[in-house]
């Protein structure tokens, strides 16, 4: 059976600030499945992740479902592709509700009202992220952990086939990360592509497949059961941790010396 590509990169280059931040990166994310990209500080896995996300670059090839991006009509793409991005825009005085409905726009027609549909995935978007309750509420009287599960519910109403996400539990407390986890669990489950940029390693190994690069260049890519993508991941942070199984999840631990 043949694998099935969301998202292809051929040749990838990226510079910022005149210095080459990607370097000749050729990657295959797999179509229905939960990516993570990982890699320790100023890795490149914001900029590659919008690159992906058609945000830019210089030389190479971005495919999305086997076309390159520059080819897909941009309200298709819009539909096809969403968003979420680290310290996203969003105007403090606008309504939670009316915040998430922004993830509607590439559905409806131009000036066109929102449409049963629209507010039904918008409804069903807050929900999912325990947002529904403040939905006459500002975004800017939100606390930070509130306000990035109201961009994420707008990033879930689009409703697309691909779901990029940089840095999504920013803000997030343990008990919602956990929620956001099991979005994305059942997101999968359902045939969504998503692609995450991950601090929290142990998160990131609930994956299903794990992108290790350092210095703009992918290191390793694999399952996140095997035991290459761990020594990989334990030697991209220079085995300052190590990945072990605990109630059967992998995680990552501090490897600490040894007491004198």
């Amino acid at each position: 059976m043949t694998q099935a590509w969301a998202l292809e990169t051929e040749s990838l280059c990226v510079s910022l600030g005149g210095q080459q931040v990607l370097h000749e990166l050729a990657l295959r994310l797999p179509a229905g499945r939960w990516t993570s990209i990982v890699g320790p500080n100023g890795a490149g896995k914001s900029t590659l992740l919008r690159a992906l996300a058609g945000m830019g670059h210089e030389k190479g090839r971005v495919l999305l479902q086997g076309r390159e991006l520059h080819a897909w009509n941009g309200r298709a793409r819009a539909r096809t592709m969403a968003w979420l991005g680290q310290n996203q825009a969003a105007a403090g005085e606008m309504s939670v509700y009316d915040v998430a409905m922004l993830g509607r726009l590439p559905h409806q027609p131009w000036l066109g009202a929102p449409s049963a549909l629209d507010h039904a995935a918008v409804e069903q978007a807050l929900r999912r992220t325990q947002s529904w309750d403040w939905r006459a509420r500002s975004l800017g009287q939100l606390s930070g952990g509130e306000r990035q599960r109201v961009l994420l519910a707008r990033a879930l109403a689009v409703q697309a086939q691909v779901l990029l996400m940089d840095e999504p539990l920013a803000h997030l407390d343990p008990p919602h990360q956990t929620d956001w986890l099991q979005c994305v669990q059942e997101l999968v489950a359902q045939g969504t592509t998503v692609v995450s940029v991950l601090h929290e390693v142990s998160m990131a190994l609930q994956a299903q497949e794990l992108v290790v690069i350092a210095q703009g260049r992918v290191l390793h890519q694999g399952g996140c059961a095997d035991a290459a993508t761990h020594r990989a991941l334990e030697q991209v942070f220079d085995d300052r941790i190590q990945v072990r199984a605990i109630d059967g999840q992998w995680v990552a631990l501090p490897r600490l010396p040894a007491p004198r």
